[in-house]
């Protein structure tokens, strides 16, 4: 009970920032439980699913004309979310290494802690 309300009150005073900073985290800490447990079978395919997911909303997120970012960030945003997804796509297809996708998501979460 007492961790719901914290977590409710968390989410209630957590800057976007720090929002996206917690999804990366967790998403990152999926492909590496994955990358542990030998990127095979559901866990794998679970994170992979999950980071390209969050990846695409990101990128749709940029593509919206409402998005205050500066233009040349969105696009950035837009093309490391294509890169995710044909990345990933090797990484299920053909046993490509987790740890491109995991130090993409690592990059990002230096600069969104830099940030805030």
């Amino acid at each position: 009970m007492a961790l719901q309300a914290y977590q409710r009150t968390q989410r209630a005073t957590e800057n976007p920032r720090g929002v996206e900073y917690r999804l990366f985290g967790q998403v990152t800490g999926a492909l590496m439980q994955a990358q542990s447990a030998g990127a095979k079978g559901s866990s794998l395919i679970d994170a992979i699913d999950w980071n390209r997911r969050m990846w695409s909303t990101f990128a749709v997120d940029c593509m919206d004309d409402s998005n205050k970012l500066p233009n040349p960030l969105r696009a950035q945003i837009v093309s490391l979310s294509i890169w995710v997804t044909k990345y990933s796509s090797q990484v299920m297809q053909k046993g490509a290494p987790l740890e491109p996708l995991i130090d993409i998501n690592r990059t990002i979460m230096q600069g969104l802690q830099n940030a805030a």
